[in-house]
């Protein structure tokens, strides 16, 4: 009796029928009869690639983790952004034939070291990053890891980050506002170190007025979260000091949304009394009452660059952090002064 030395049918769960093929064809083990046997079994019983199986004999679990950080002030379960984002690199990540593990996390001081432990993935990808600064603290302990962020790009700062160029996209709101005759321009967003993507919007927001002969004031700043209720409170804010502007930049579109709210109920229209550009460009934003001018980040070239360049940690190699550049899409929110 012939004995099929190098392939046990009981393995064929773990290969295609292709592979069953070929391996027959090659093997000088296995006669003819026998290769027709074991191939009729494989099609009768329509054996698929069993991608844990083979990954378990090659010791990669060719998977990727991708754990988002919930904000505490948001009002919905995800933020909208991180929801485009999520898609772009889950198919960034089939074309490389990874699978994608989800989590969300609240950033507890062990979550990097729970994750490698469990070895549930070959890297990381973070979305969301609560406090910078102590984000940034544990990153200094990750050197070496596979782990990367979607974040500030700051020159010298430990990790490995994939970002928006926030400030050009502070800028660009700002100078399309100014185009349109507005000199009192608001910004809704928080400024604080904690937060430098909303630092660098701001900062983009400052240059534009400058570049204008406009000095910004202390007066129209007002500190809000990416949320709804934190755009609508701050917008709020604004209307009790009684301070005069025609225009808001908000720096993300949740806020925006949560603006316009609190325009309106202070009796203002948008854009008739008040032109508002949000920031991300999320699904709501054109289809909101006026559909919102905004800046875009592009979460499909983002999505395909971060899985990139994790792929690169993870098989051995340098990468770098990079800035996408963000594009203005205006829509109806804003108009000439």
């Amino acid at each position: 009796m012939n004995r099929v030395t190098s392939l046990d049918i009981a393995d064929l769960a773990g290969v295609s029928q292709s592979t069953v093929s070929r391996a027959l064809r090659e093997s000088p083990l296995v006669n003819p009869q026998t290769r027709r046997k074991i191939q009729l079994i494989a099609r009768q019983q329509n054996y698929k690639v069993d991608s844990s199986a083979s990954n378990l004999r090659s010791q990669h679990s060719r998977t990727i983790a991708m754990l988002v950080h919930q904000e505490s002030e948001m009002d919905s379960d995800i933020n909208p952004f991180f929801v485009s984002m999520l898609a772009s690199i889950t198919r960034a990540a089939a074309a490389r034939n990874y699978d994608v593990l989800l989590s969300f996390q609240q950033l507890s001081e062990n979550w990097i070291v729970d994750y490698q432990n469990s070895n549930k993935a070959e890297g990381i990808i973070l979305l969301g990053y609560g406090g910078y600064t102590d984000y940034i603290r544990k990153v200094e302990l990750l050197d070496g890891d596979h782990v990367l962020t979607w974040g500030p790009v700051i020159e010298g700062q430990p990790g490995h980050f994939i970002g928006c160029d926030n400030r050009q996209g502070g800028y660009i709101a700002t100078r399309h506002l100014l185009r349109l005759g507005h000199r009192e321009i608001a910004f809704l967003g928080d400024i604080s170190d904690d937060c430098p993507e909303m630092q660098d919007r701001y900062l983009g927001y400052c240059r534009a007025l400058h570049k204008a002969g406009i000095r910004e004031k202390p007066a129209l700043q007002a500190t809000a979260a990416p949320a709804e209720r934190s755009g609508y409170l701050a917008a709020r804010e604004l209307l009790r000091r009684d301070v005069a502007f025609s225009a808001a930049f908000c720096s993300s579109d949740l806020g925006a949304l949560g603006a316009v709210n609190a325009l309106r109920e202070g009796g203002l229209s948008v854009p008739g009394d008040v032109s508002v550009v949000g920031f991300d460009d999320i699904p709501a934003a054109s289809y909101a009452t006026p559909a919102l001018t905004t800046v875009r980040q592009d979460t499909a070239g983002a999505g395909k660059i971060m899985v990139d360049a994790l792929l690169q940690l993870v098989a051995g190699e340098a990468t770098r952090s990079q800035l996408i550049e963000p594009e203005l899409i205006i829509r109806a929110s804003c108009r000439p002064r």
